[in-house]
């Protein structure tokens, strides 16, 4: 019997409360996964989990051993990443969440970079438009846009975005392009449910930010419909610079007020302050630093 194994199998199934979503973490077989964690409890002579044909629940033994499982496998992750380090070769799986728009084409450019120079290191990424839990989630990095809502978290600034008001040349030509940010309140917005306050759009008016209230006929909850949907001709988007550069580039859209944009906002490498820093995560989070500061 392989304990650390077995306790990496008990873990997955407990984060994901399933033995298939928890073998499929691993990358093994459900009834594998059932195997490690039936020999675990016989190992230890204590029933870990409740099983139903609908659920699967940590009993309160179970709770207090995954709770010092956890550590006990980021210290002996910890001790063979320090062995790795030593032998100048990185190895095992990172898994990462991230924002679908950023994450599905200008986090892949990094991370590809990373694996193409740790050929061993595997990484598990989860794109998601919504705030995902770091640890409930099981995963070991969370790449994210704007201020922290959990102080317990650390995070990394990676690269500051610009956020840019555009529209498409036939929209202005249609609707008259507005001459000051207060105009926005007579025209269609496209909003970005994912972000705080989507209907607020902050401005720099003679260096006081300025709030405007703005309302349109078309929410989404990614920044890439957001921008489809200006290019259309639909209406005036507030996005990321990262989903609109090249359409500006091509003529297709045009930034409007840019000289009344706000500061703007940070990407984080984002992570719990618990977790021990193996080298092969370490090296990642540097690589991404690098990465970033490099294409500012």
């Amino acid at each position: 019997m392989d304990t650390i194994k077995c306790m990496e199998t008990f873990v997955a199934v407990a984060t994901n409360e399933s033995f298939t979503d928890g073998a499929k973490q691993l990358g093994i077989s459900t009834k594998l996964a059932s195997k490690y964690v039936q020999q675990l409890e016989e190992r230890l002579g204590a029933q870990l989990f409740y099983r139903t044909t609908r659920s699967v629940t940590l009993t309160d033994t179970g709770k207090a051993y995954c709770e010092r499982c956890v550590p006990l496998l980021d210290q002996f992750d910890e001790l063979e990443g320090i062995v790795q380090k030593r032998q100048a070769e990185l190895a095992g799986t990172i898994r990462i969440t991230a924002p679908t728009g950023f994450g599905s084409k200008e986090l892949v450019k990094a991370i590809a970079a990373f694996q193409l120079a740790n050929p061993k290191v595997m990484v598990d990424l989860q794109l998601a438009d919504h705030v995902v839990s770091i640890v409930e989630g099981g995963f070991d990095l969370a790449v994210r846009f704007g201020k922290l809502d959990d102080s317990t978290l650390i995070a990394r600034k990676l690269l500051d975005m610009r956020i840019v008001v555009v529209a498409a040349p036939s929209y202005l030509l249609e609707h008259g392009q507005p001459k000051h940010p207060s105009a926005l309140t007579t025209h269609n917005c496209l909003l970005q449910m994912t972000i705080k306050q989507p209907t607020n759009w902050p401005f720099n008016i003679n260096n006081e930010l300025v709030s405007y209230k703005v309302n349109g006929r078309f929410h989404a909850n990614s920044p890439r419909a957001i921008t489809a949907m200006a290019m259309s001709g639909i209406g005036i988007a507030r996005c990321p610079m990262y989903t609109v550069k090249r359409h500006i580039e091509e003529g297709a859209l045009q930034i409007l007020f840019e000289n009344e944009e706000v500061s703007k906002i940070g990407l984080y490498a984002v992570y719990p302050p618990n977790r021990h820093l193996t080298a092969r995560f370490r090296a990642l989070i540097d690589h991404l630093v690098e990465f970033y500061n490099n294409k500012n």
